[in-house]
């Protein structure tokens, strides 16, 4: 049987078992696209010749390429004006959570907002993008993908603000490609912060959403999936960005993400085309594939992902991106073969960022890189004490939020005083290094440590005293680093 007809019989069984992860998107929201032509309407002036470049063997469905029994195919080539100095770098930001200047005066609601939040450094949240950019500037990898929750709370004034600052990177001739994440739509939780109130502001409903960054990624779209904001993007190398958007904003604005039915129809034409012109295809997404955390799993996981992994696997789409979890790790498919990447939050410490080498589905190079907030203040001559010790600031910033979620969770229980600040203390120090990708570092520390010994004899139903045998059990290697090697 062809993989189009396994998908569309997949997709088909999910909604007659009743599954409500599947439905139609309403006419309201739904957005509006053009017919894609299978061809550019006029052919591109030719370039010189270029040597060619390995990017690495396409795989069909199964694993072949069309028209073989396995072998490989011809490497795709980079052709172009710079194309032999073309930095073969892509670089990955998610869960900015971007917010206007105009909607806040840095008063009281503004304040309580971001010291009970969540660990994201909102104070400097400004600073932060702008010495990121200022790096993917310098460096010029070949794309920069923003894997969604790029404003705070889906404010139309952040997208807009945010949008004009990608503008200098496409200047510098970067792709910016963005997809949306579960804060960015229809959210009613957008709001400005003004002295000690705070003040609903305008939402940001998807075709608006499309238009503010039509010029990152849904302008030069390949295809635009007509059931939501997923949509096809074509790299300098040739490789395919399948653009997932995983989001929940047509019936009220949701945490959890999934695949809607009919963007599997769109995806498996498309996927059929990428395999009959031997493209490589990386998908990327906001929510995650696999089950990357068992306890925050249902807000997290893209509802049903099983079976968008034997999706992928089928046609030989190896690599996932995602954010969503604001904590870097990774996952390899147990059944299939497909690794997710998750890139933890550029605006929590350690605000770092992805940096990835793509040579074809089965050769590639991930790691991190932290974000230099105080070079960016020394070259603006910023005397701001906490960006010039940005990374304590930021870690002291996090693990306070973390200490709070822990000590307040603890109200009411039978504790000594002493003996509850020590388990808060515990429990923020482990979570910084798991938000890092390096809770292994000190694991051995922690098995050891008395007061993980009383998390573990104190109510075990706590949502934090769970997390952290989480935290204890996953630390076995540094998440911040990854690669993928030709057998």
């Amino acid at each position: 049987m062809r993989r189009r007809g396994i998908a569309v019989l997949l997709a088909a069984a999910l909604t007659l078992g009743g599954c409500s992860a599947y439905y139609q998107s309403s006419s309201e929201t739904a957005v509006a696209v053009e017919t894609e032509a299978s061809a550019p309407e006029s052919e591109p002036e030719s370039e010189p010749e270029t040597e060619k470049e390995t990017i690495g063997a396409a795989v069909g469905p199964g694993g072949g390429v069309p028209g073989t029994t396995g072998a490989t195919v011809e490497s795709l080539e980079i052709v172009g004006p710079g194309a032999e100095s073309m930095n073969p770098e892509i670089f990955i930001a998610t869960d900015i959570h971007y917010l206007a200047k105009e909607l806040t005066d840095f008063g009281e609601a503004f304040e309580l907002m971001a010291e009970h939040g969540d660990g994201k450094v909102v104070p400097y949240v400004w600073e932060i993008l702008d010495a990121f950019l200022d790096t993917v500037v310098e460096r010029r990898p070949q794309a920069l993908i923003l894997s969604g929750d790029l404003s705070l709370q889906g404010e139309l004034s952040s997208h807009e603000a945010m949008a004009q600052k990608l503008a200098r990177v496409e200047r510098a001739g970067v792709d910016v490609v963005v997809i949306p994440g579960n804060h960015d739509l229809n959210n009613p939780l957008a709001t400005s912060y003004q002295g000690a109130q705070t003040v609903p502001t305008e939402q940001t409903p998807p075709d608006r959403f499309a238009q503010i960054y039509a010029d990152y990624g849904y302008k030069e779209a390949i295809s635009r999936d007509p059931a939501s904001l997923s949509y096809l993007y074509e790299l300098s190398d040739g490789t395919w960005l399948l653009m997932l958007d995983s989001c929940q904003y047509e019936n009220g604005n949701h945490v959890g993400g999934v695949i809607r039915l009919e963007t599997y129809e769109w995806m498996t034409e498309w996927m059929d085309t990428a395999w009959m012109e031997g493209r490589n295809v990386i998908a990327v997404a906001h929510h995650n594939l696999l089950d990357e955390s068992r306890i925050y799993e249902d807000d997290c996981t893209i509802e049903h992902g099983e079976q968008l992994e034997q999706f992928l696997d089928d046609w030989g789409v190896t690599l996932f991106l995602s954010g969503h979890l604001h904590v870097q790790h990774y996952r390899a498919s147990q059944f299939y073969n497909v690794n997710e990447i998750v890139t933890s939050s550029l605006a929590m410490a350690p605000c770092q960022y992805g940096v990835l080498k793509y040579f074809g589905p089965e050769k590639y190079d991930y790691h991190t890189e932290r974000v230099d907030v105080k070079a960016w203040a020394d070259r603006h001559d910023n005397p701001d004490v906490n960006l010039q010790n940005f990374e304590e600031y930021a870690g002291e910033f996090l693990r306070a939020v973390f200490y709070d979620q822990a000590y307040n969770s603890l109200e009411g229980e039978e504790l000594l005083p002493e003996d509850r600040d020590a388990m808060a203390e515990f429990y923020a120090y482990m979570n910084a290094y798991s938000v890092a990708g390096k809770a292994f570092e000190v694991r051995q520390e922690a098995l050891d440590a008395w007061e993980y010994k009383l998390w573990q004899e104190y109510n075990r139903t706590n949502i934090q005293s769970m997390y952290l045998d989480e935290i204890v059990e996953d630390a076995v290697c540094d998440y911040n680093t990854f690669q993928k090697e030709e057998k």
